[in-house]
């Protein structure tokens, strides 16, 4: 039975904002947007903004128990690197299984897509909403790169199987080369390779730190350091004098792919992503880009090189939650004059286009899924939409109502930490 929501704003992101808007939806599919009645008596959300539902292109759900950031802020990549080995081989982990937990606290905070970097194959069937699972491969040494290749094929099989279940939440399938501190180039090119007959989608964690690009540049470092006392170190598996500039025209060869973070790509491999837009994103994780105290973040050059970016939370390894609006607010303080517009498109339809779902989510828009967010407007401005927006990025609310497939959905905070 078709429902009818009326909110006192409606931003569809893909078309101007509509005052008093009226989105009509019949079971998971959205049927029409507007100014005006479909025929159906609709639901008044009163004073609120409705929204699409949230895109988190960069997750790890499976820290989602941690009540607090490992470290302290401003802590070494590599000392931080440590710490995220030391809580995998941890035994004494808490029963409640971290990837519900993490799906829980992001549909309450109303993000209804994730793309979620997965370590653990069964994590793959456990979706309750619509997920990226990106299968991390680590293999640095050019003795690994087959055996690793192998590793990820069977996995990617075990996950089709289960895939193929009928499921409204079956994950969409995707490819992790870590890092180039883990995935030498000799494994990131078969990996491509295997996404693109596949039509995949791949994400890497690239440029994140200073400590990369020095190992990148001179094979030398604290990253040299940890894959010498991991036994993993091979001396020959990256050319000295490589660059990020190296591993993005492999990346390009992708159907889909996301640069995680890209905190010190420089204005040549920004201008290379805008050129590839059709098919490579930039990934920002504005407060996990905080919590290291990195540089100052080039979002300004991106955007003018016409990159898109998107954004992740990360995880809360790096973030004290899962909350993609406070993503958006981070961005709507660190970076002045930013459209507020633009910012809420890196959360939603900028997310979907890098994850290759746009045709599904990511707008307000006939045909494609209902998931929506509903946002208290409180005391903001009867002004201009630009105004209204501008106000929900300074203000810190929490979603009075999200839609996932036309499901209304409860919003008791199960964040672990409360």
């Amino acid at each position: 039975m078709p429902v009818a929501l009326r909110a006192r704003i409606v931003f569809p992101v893909d078309r101007p904002p509509i005052e008093n808007g009226v989105v009509t939806f019949d079971g998971d599919r959205i049927l029409a947007v507007g100014s005006t009645d479909t025929g159906i008596k609709p639901v008044d959300l009163g004073n609120v903004a409705l929204l699409p539902g949230l895109v988190n292109a960069h997750t790890h759900l499976e820290f989602s128990h941690l009540r607090q950031p490992l470290g302290q802020p401003g802590i070494g990549i590599v000392d931080w690197i440590r710490l995220i080995i030391a809580e995998r081989a941890r035994g004494d982990k808490e029963r409640t299984n971290p990837i519900t937990l993490g799906q829980q606290e992001t549909l309450a905070a109303g993000v209804t897509m994730v793309g979620d970097i997965v370590t653990n194959p069964a994590a793959t069937s456990a979706a309750s909403i619509d997920t990226t699972c990106f299968h991390e491969v680590i293999g640095f040494s050019r003795a690994r790169a087959e055996s690793s290749l192998n590793s990820l094929v069977e996995r990617l099989q075990a996950a089709a199987a289960v895939s193929n279940t009928a499921s409204s939440f079956a994950p969409v399938q995707g490819i992790s080369p870590h890092a180039p501190y883990t995935v030498s180039p000799l494994l990131l090119r078969p990996l491509v390779t295997l996404a693109h007959r596949n039509n995949m989608p791949v994400a890497m964690h690239l440029a994140e730190s200073r400590e990369e690009l020095q190992f990148l540049r001179n094979g030398d470092g604290p990253f040299k350091d940890l894959l010498e006392e991991r036994s993993m170190w091979d001396a020959e598996a990256v050319p000295p004098g490589s660059t990020p500039h190296d591993y993005l025209r492999t990346l390009a060869d992708a159907p889909w792919a996301l640069v995680i973070h890209g905190n010190y790509l420089d204005e040549d491999e920004l201008d290379f992503l805008g050129t590839h837009r059709d098919r490579m994103s930039l990934v920002y994780c504005p407060r996990t880009h905080a919590y290291f105290d990195h540089s100052p973040y080039p979002l300004a050059t991106a955007r003018k090189l016409g990159v898109r970016v998107a954004l992740g939370t990360d995880s809360r390894a790096s973030n004290p939650d899962l909350d993609l609006f406070a993503e958006m607010r981070h961005v709507s303080r660190a970076h002045q004059g930013i459209d507020p517009h633009e910012t809420l498109r890196m959360g939603t339809l900028a997310g979907a286009e890098a994850l290759g779902r746009e045709a599904a989510v990511g707008s307000i828009t006939p045909g494609k899924l209902a998931n929506l967010v509903a946002l208290p407007l409180g005391d903001a401005p009867h002004g201009s939409p630009d105004e209204m927006l501008a106000a929900l990025l300074a203000t810190n609310r929490a979603p009075t109502s999200v839609w996932l497939h036309g499901r209304a959905i409860g919003h008791d905070d199960p964040s672990p930490h409360l």
